[in-house]
């Protein structure tokens, strides 16, 4: 055996084998989840309110709830955001290299700041100098802070990926630049797109640093955005520090974990059917050819 031969076979070797410890890693993590906490959901879990604030009775409705709200608060504000900035990065920055240069340099930096520190930025920002106070609100643009780096990168990565023919293709068939970004470029980066997004989601779902110092610990229903509302990460932190709250900690963790699989089964989803839209491409790359 060559010694090009031995090196592929070990490279390959050690690719099969960190492969299969972070998946029966990932199994072995999700297998102990559902065995723990299956057996405690149920409907009236799903479904219920915890009466008089006591968390291990009742169900995790009201949490559910506000949960939503603070991951939808998040991408209201980060998607538009996050696109606009990617888009800018990958087509127009080109004018602009020092500006386009430190802005890179910036939203690395944001990616690699610890939660924690965006909980006490959003804390003194919105909860205090904003007069937010603890709320679904104070949370949710937290977390749109905290998203923005992943969703800028993956989003940026995606455009730039996209074959400069399309956008000859589209400048010589006389097409504006707003109708090739919309109509050719986006739709073909739309995995990349989606990646991101899940990603967003899936963090600021887990997160419970910074909403600690933002969202607050009510469990009651919220009314709105400006009320204190719990989420389940904070919820779970909780229970795994209260006496006999390990099930229904379980259980919310089951719940949490199911919120993160259908997020992606049906981002996928809309990501294939948003991708067939990629066949008018097609003509494009006749038209260039």
């Amino acid at each position: 055996m060559t010694r090009q031969k031995i090196a592929d076979f070990c490279s390959l070797a050690f690719a099969v084998i960190s492969v299969a410890v972070i998946c029966g890693g990932a199994l072995s993590l999700l297998w102990k989840t559902l065995a723990a906490g299956i057996g405690h959901v149920s409907w009236g879990f799903l479904f219920e309110s915890m009466p008089d604030g006591n968390v291990l009775a009742g169900g995790i409705f009201p949490i559910v709830v506000s949960t939503f709200l603070i991951v939808l608060v998040c991408l209201s504000v980060s998607v538009p955001l996050g696109l606009g900035t990617a888009i800018w990065l990958a087509e127009f920055s080109r004018k602009s290299p020092r500006i386009s240069r430190w802005s890179e340099r910036s939203i690395d930096l944001l990616a690699s700041v610890p939660s924690i520190v965006f909980g006490l930025f959003g804390n003194a920002l919105f909860c205090q100098l904003l007069g937010m106070g603890y709320s679904i609100m104070a949370g949710g643009l937290t977390l749109a802070c905290m998203v923005l780096p992943i969703l800028i990168r993956i989003t940026r990565e995606g455009i730039v990926t996209v074959p400069n023919e399309y956008r000859m293709g589209a400048t010589a068939l006389g097409v504006s630049k707003s109708t090739m970004l919309f109509r050719i470029i986006l739709p073909h980066a739309m995995p990349s797109v989606a990646k991101g997004l899940v990603l967003g989601i899936g963090r600021a779902l887990a997160e419970t640093a910074a909403l600690l110092f933002t969202s607050g610990y009510e469990i009651r229903m919220p009314r709105s955005v400006w009320d204190s509302g719990r989420s389940l990460s904070i919820h779970i932190f909780e229970l795994a520090n209260v006496t006999g709250g390990s099930p229904n900690a379980n259980a919310s963790a089951v719940v949490l974990v199911a919120m993160l699989f259908l997020i992606a089964v049906v981002t996928s989803v809309l990501t294939r059917l948003a991708g067939a839209s990629e066949s008018k491409v097609r003509i494009l790359q006749g038209v260039t050819s």
